[in-house]
């Protein structure tokens, strides 16, 4: 079981991470903004669009799936392991910079999921289910 949220937490992060690239691959393919119908033909003749689409539509399909499984505060927590994943992908794809600070927070958001899913288990899934029914 433990494998199974891992890895839907892995999917969950890869879909995230996956739209908001596209989305920023939208947005520079479609620069300058502007309010106007050429601006947004831009947007949606863009394949990335699709693939910021795309990427929602799975993270909510595995969002849903997880909270299933988990406390909305273990899950939540845990969904916000795109953060770490969006850094470093910026970093790679556009050459963004990434500075201490961001690297301190990237280290306070695993350190509360690591803490969070240590209590988790100990008070294990069913009595966080049992308190929300």
């Amino acid at each position: 079981m433990k494998k199974i949220l891992i890895l839907g937490f892995m999917f969950l992060m890869a879909f995230d991470t996956l739209a908001q690239v596209c989305f920023k691959l939208t947005a520079i393919h479609a620069a300058p903004l502007e309010f106007s119908l050429a601006w947004l033909m831009r947007i949606f003749s863009n394949p990335w669009v699709y693939g910021a689409i795309m990427g929602y539509i799975g993270a909510f399909l595995t969002w849903m799936t997880l909270l299933k499984k988990l406390s909305i505060g273990t899950s939540f927590a845990a969904s916000h392991l795109e953060v770490v994943s969006i850094m470093a992908v910026s970093l790679w794809l556009f050459h963004e910079p990434i500075t201490l600070i961001n690297l301190l927070g990237a280290g306070l958001i695993i350190a509360g999921i690591i803490l969070l899913a240590i209590d988790e288990e100990k008070s294990g899934p069913k009595a966080n289910n049992d308190a929300a029914a």
